[in-house]
């Protein structure tokens, strides 16, 4: 897989002070020891508070450098990337961090980062720093395993410890509670992709229609592989497993994490899966959806939860400084406003206009027979649809016609541009839609037909953007429009006619679809050619006999 970087050797430091350089606070800063000391710190700590530091492999953005900030971290230490950072790194970040208050070490439960943080530990109690270390295996993918893997409930542990130690309790006390958060989280991972690392090579381990369930934040592998299903069906699996380790009657905070490269609108249609299903009775506050541990670009998410008491829910509900940190926030069903109604003049329903009915049938009836004529128009240049769209439409109005207002022009017209935005779908029938609205508006001033009609072309121009000259309908519509004002039906007719054929010469189109195919056409457009022919039907329909 592709990935931007310079060098594989470079990557962390260079993200690092990417991300120093445009977090825009003043408040972090990292200590000299590149490349091999890679720590950011808080540079307006107060050593008489206690230090609470955490870290990792890279690849977990914005874990962990992220977080550092008031109210969470004091210091983040990394490593490579999916790599624990050294002993010298983590002693580094506890000597710059710590004074008499002590410093309390967050761990994810793997094995080198419980050494290296473990060792570091140790050396700085031997310097007289009072150290204590917590231990998160929030992980449930894997019920058998004796040491559960520290995955994004982690996270919690930091908010919660970040927030007592800024609010001045001792090592003893914040290094209880996180003890006992950690005990309460439990978390659950799924994805349809592993991750791939930049500069190494990738080979995807997953079918085209399978996931896993459980894989871990460096993309090793889940508990079981699960056959690609619905959303929610997935989300359902999860909250069945999750479900089962919850304390019954108690209230908890759902953390609802991206891996790496789920979509936000997928991100949150799987909030909402998780808040319809038997999981959401259990919670009472949400942080996320979004990045924040993520496994690099892992096609995958993972939910977390703890069980709240009052400390931990005001720990969490407690502002910080860390933009990525997402607040916590009640869950609420959505607000549901309802639609204002039209500001329209009121019409008298169904009424009965001979002339009128004989018009729109006539124009409709000619709409539809060129439905197979104006498809095989638009295939040379566009998707062979517009014969389809403009019968469509048609359809709708004739379905509609003992329902228009006939007898009262203005109405009609309305109704009709109402029916056409509606039934045609796309660019054709908004612009048509346009047109009909604003010339209703026109003529429900007392102007004349014509007029209206042209009011009705400047608004659609207007927003379409399209003019004569860009082989559109507008080709042969403005002609026509403009000859019927001055002249009448037949000069109308005629005007269209020339319109639609003059289209044909037209050696590029500047707008519509037609304008994306960057090569000449020699047919005439299938819009102006369809207006054409409503005038030629209009024309007929009241010549002299």
């Amino acid at each position: 897989m592709k990935h931007f970087f310079n060098r594989k050797d470079t990557i962390v430091t260079e993200a690092l002070d990417g991300f120093l350089a445009t977090a825009g606070s003043g408040t972090l800063a990292r200590l000299d020891g590149y490349p091999e000391i890679k720590v950011v710190l808080r540079a307006d700590w107060d050593k008489t508070k206690v230090a609470v530091v955490s870290g990792g492999g890279a690849g977990h953005e914005p874990s962990h450098a992220g977080f550092v900030g008031a109210g969470m971290l004091t210091a983040a230490v990394s490593g490579e990337i999916f790599a624990s950072p050294s002993v010298e790194a983590v002693l580094a970040a506890i000597r710059a961090t710590t004074g008499p208050a002590g410093c309390l070490l967050v761990v994810k439960n793997y094995t080198g980062d419980r050494l290296n943080f473990g060792l570091a530990a140790e050396k700085a109690r031997a310097e007289g720093l009072a150290v204590e270390m917590v231990i998160v295996g929030d992980d449930i993918a894997l019920p058998d395993i004796a040491q559960p893997r520290g995955v994004a409930g982690t996270l919690f542990v930091h908010k919660i410890a970040g927030h007592l130690s800024e609010s001045g309790r001792d090592l003893a006390s914040v290094a209880a509670a996180a003890r006992a958060a950690a005990k309460d989280i439990v978390s659950l991972g799924m994805s349809l992709s592993s991750c791939s690392i930049p500069g190494q090579a990738h080979e995807e381990r997953f079918g085209a229609d399978d996931g896993e369930l459980g894989l871990g934040i460096h993309g090793e592998p889940g508990v079981e592989r699960i056959a690609l299903q619905s959303a929610g069906t997935l989300v359902a699996i999860m909250a069945e497993r999750l479900a089962a380790r919850l304390d019954a009657g108690s209230r908890h905070a759902l953390l609802i994490n991206n891996l790496g490269s789920v979509p936000p609108v997928e991100m949150s249609l799987i909030a909402n899966a998780v808040l319809a299903s038997p999981l959401a009775k259990a919670v009472a506050l949400t942080v996320g959806p979004g990045h924040l541990m993520t496994a690099l670009n892992m096609n995958g998410f993972s939910l977390s939860l703890i069980r709240l008491d009052a400390e931990r829910e005001a720990a969490l509900l407690a502002p910080v400084g860390p933009h990525a940190w997402l607040p916590a926030k009640p869950v609420r069903a959505p607000v549901v406003v309802a639609m204002a109604k039209p500001a329209g003049r009121a019409t008298n329903g169904a009424s009965r206009d001979a002339a009128a009915e004989r018009l729109i049938t006539a124009v409709c009836q000619r709409l539809i027979s060129l439905e197979e004529a104006l498809n095989a128009l638009d295939a040379k240049a566009g998707d062979g649809d517009t014969g389809s769209t403009v019968a469509t439409g048609a359809r709708s109005i004739l379905e509609r016609i003992d329902t228009l207002p006939l007898a009262d022009r203005a109405a009609t017209v309305a109704m009709i541009g109402d029916t056409l935005g509606t039934s045609m779908g796309g660019s054709s029938g908004v612009l048509l839609s346009i047109f009909f609205t604003a010339a209703s508006q026109s003529l429900s001033t007392g102007a004349s037909l014509g007029k209206a009609l042209l009011a009705g072309l400047d608004r659609m121009t207007f927003y379409g953007g399209a003019k004569v000259g860009d082989r559109t309908m507008v080709d042969a519509l403005a002609p026509a429009l403009r000859a019927l004002d001055a002249a009448g039906l037949e000069a109308a007719a005629e005007a269209a006619r020339q319109g639609a054929e003059a289209t044909a010469a037209m050696r590029n189109a500047k707008a519509g679809r037609s304008a994306y195919i960057g090569r000449q056409l020699d047919t005439a457009d299938p819009g102006a050619f369809a207006i054409a022919e409503v005038f030629a039907a209009v024309a007929a329909l009241f010549a002299p006999a």
